[in-house]
């Protein structure tokens, strides 16, 4: 019993697209061997018919004897039970490779995803990955589906080769010669077949990638007046990939023909000769019948040759892209020798900003310019594309940690994050104990999704969360940070697309939900700047400021500026006090 998804798909082989081919079929050889031994059965079985139903006319028939015609029939009928029986055997073994092929498959490209992180869409557009899910893995569970009946298409046509040649050297050598020869006739066009498909497959990728970016930033397009701008774009990229589709029909449909018209013609070959070594009285009447059976049955190991030579195409094409994905490396690499973790409740420090974190507090960042505070935060979670050995957890380098440690104390949750398809409750409950989601809910004051959704926590989310409105979704995913309850936690923007009033509560719950760890939150929202510890100014990079919130606003006029939006901002009152360089802002009362 095979039990899906797999418990290890393993390490594949991502050399080249043959060699990844070659390993998938090294791991499921248990059950392609079966699929192939019960294949060479059911058209064994197949191959044998013709041989028995001539036998049946010469000794039944012709020589009027009705034992020898019963026996053959009920040799006919076994031969008959046993095809049904091993065909419907084979056919569970192939739908059984294909599903195990279609599930390695994902399970590799899933964990490969979570393995490079952020680095993968830096790397790889999401059409890409999506294409791999929606196609690839449909071709590569077919060529695993097709190689059982190629196995049994192989030894029937040997089969078939050495009972002609033994009852005519002519018909067994015609047989021998042509079919290869058929072979060579498709061949020419395997090769512009698997180029088209290849130029298929890159336009359907990058049509994928487009069509995500539209949906996911459709809200944003309508506001803009850009949708039609848009739709005209999509509508070009599909019509060109179209035409791209119908180039690889073109040459299918004449594939597709040749695996009717060529079989056929040698069936008429083979009959026209056998038809004449039956008048000259070479052959009897039974083996005439026999050899038209056995033409018209090497009509299906041709077209499964040819079918298996189609469906490899394909497949090499899909291992390309999955090969593609798998060699891709994360922009940190786990060091040769790990350095000593760090003690929990360390200081977190970034030495190219100026930035000191200490620990069990909760700390807000604030910039003119929102990205360079969400660089920030990227590199304090090792997420940032270049390697950074300036952000340190404890005086050691994050860099000098083994990635998995870094994921497990320091999480940081951005304004891409999104939620996957699935049960709400497994969404959020990324720790699997089930104790926190609701305190974690609470603190996201996402109370009021749960008590609007019928099925609550068993609730199905559709992809990207796209059942909830954007400050819903924001708030859940809020929610799935706090329960990780990492030991430094990193919010990029968490409050951007819910109301005052909400945001009141969050600032309040997240301060009491986190009390004794580290918080980092970059954000330009005076509820969340009042409830921070300490509030840091970011300007080009550098911190330039520090301070309570209330006292920045009264020393600081870029502060004061990024905060309350104002264009003139007033001079700072008198009396009061205050530094413009990294340090703590004073402010004399």
């Amino acid at each position: 019993m095979i039990h899906l998804p797999l418990e290890n798909p393993g390490t594949a082989d991502s050399r080249s697209p043959g060699r990844f081919l070659w390993w998938m079929a090294r791991g499921q050889w248990r059950t392609l061997a079966a699929g192939a031994f019960f294949g060479i059965v059911w058209m064994g079985a197949q191959a044998v018919m013709p041989a028995i139903i001539g036998r049946a006319i010469d000794q039944g028939v012709a020589d009027r004897d009705g034992s020898a015609l019963a026996w053959f029939a009920g040799l006919l009928l076994l031969v008959g039970l046993v095809q049904a029986a091993s065909g419907v055997i084979r056919h569970r073994f192939a739908v059984t490779n294909w599903l195990v092929a279609a599930y390695r498959t994902v399970q590799l490209v899933g964990r490969q995803a979570v393995h490079l992180g952020g680095t993968l869409p830096r790397k790889v557009s999401g059409g890409e990955v999506v294409a791999i899910g929606t196609t690839d893995l449909s071709h590569l569970g077919q060529v695993m589906d097709v190689s059982a009946r190629f196995a049994g298409a192989v030894v029937s046509f040997v089969l078939v080769a050495v009972i002609l040649l033994q009852t005519s050297t002519t018909l067994g050598l015609v047989v021998l010669v042509g079919v290869p020869a058929l072979m060579l006739l498709v061949g020419p066009l395997l090769s512009p077949l698997q180029a088209r498909a290849h130029r298929q497959r890159e336009l359907m990728s990058h049509l994928s990638n487009t069509a995500t970016d539209i949906v996911t930033g459709l809200r944003v397009l309508r506001g803009i007046g850009g949708e039609q701008v848009f739709h005209d774009r999509y509508r070009r990229e599909s019509q060109t990939t179209r035409r791209a589709g119908v180039q690889v029909a073109k040459l299918q449909s004449v594939l597709d023909a040749l695996q009717v018209f060529l079989p056929g013609v040698f069936v008429v070959l083979v009959v026209w000769l056998g038809a004449r070594y039956a008048v000259e009285g070479t052959i009897t009447a039974g083996e005439l019948v026999a050899f038209y059976g056995y033409s018209a049955f090497l009509m299906i190991p041709l077209r499964t040759a040819t079918e298996y030579a189609n469906k490899f195409i394909r497949a090499r094409v899909a291992a390309a892209r999955v090969v593609r994905v798998l060699a891709l490396t994360p922009d940190h690499q786990d060091p040769a020798v790990p350095l000593p973790s760090p003690p929990e409740g360390s200081e977190l420090v970034d030495l190219r900003s100026g930035l000191r974190v200490r620990p069990g507090t909760l700390v807000a960042l604030v910039s003119e310019q929102p990205h360079e505070t969400a660089l920030l935060a990227d590199r304090l979670g090792l997420c940032a594309p270049e390697v950074d050995d300036d952000v340190r957890l404890g005086g050691v380098p994050l860099s000098g940690l083994t990635r998995a440690e870094v994921r497990r104390r320091v999480v940081v949750s951005d304004t891409g994050s999104m939620l996957f398809s699935g049960r709400l409750g497994d969404r959020l409950d990324v720790s699997g104990d089930g104790r926190s989601v609701d305190r974690a809910l609470r603190t996201a004051s996402a109370e009021d999704i749960l008590a609007a959704l019928p099925a609550g926590l068993d609730t199905v989310v559709a992809e990207r969360g796209r059942s909830f409105s954007g400050g819903q979704r924001q708030r859940l995913v809020l929610a799935r940070a706090l329960v990780a309850e990492p030991e430094v936690l990193v919010l990029v923007e968490p409050t951007s697309a819910v109301d005052a009033h909400t945001e009141a509560r969050v600032a309040t719950r997240l301060r009491e939900h986190r009390a004794g760890r580290t918080t980092v939150v970059t954000t330009s929202s005076p509820l969340l700047l009042d409830a921070a510890d300490e509030v840091v100014l970011v300007r080009d990079g550098r911190v330039v400021a520090t301070g309570r919130h209330g006292d920045l606003l009264a020393a600081e006029p870029e502060y004061r500026r990024v905060v309350t939006r104002e264009t003139d901002p007033e001079p700072v009152a008198a009396g009061t006090s205050g530094t413009t360089a990294a340090g703590t802002v004073e402010v004399e009362r």
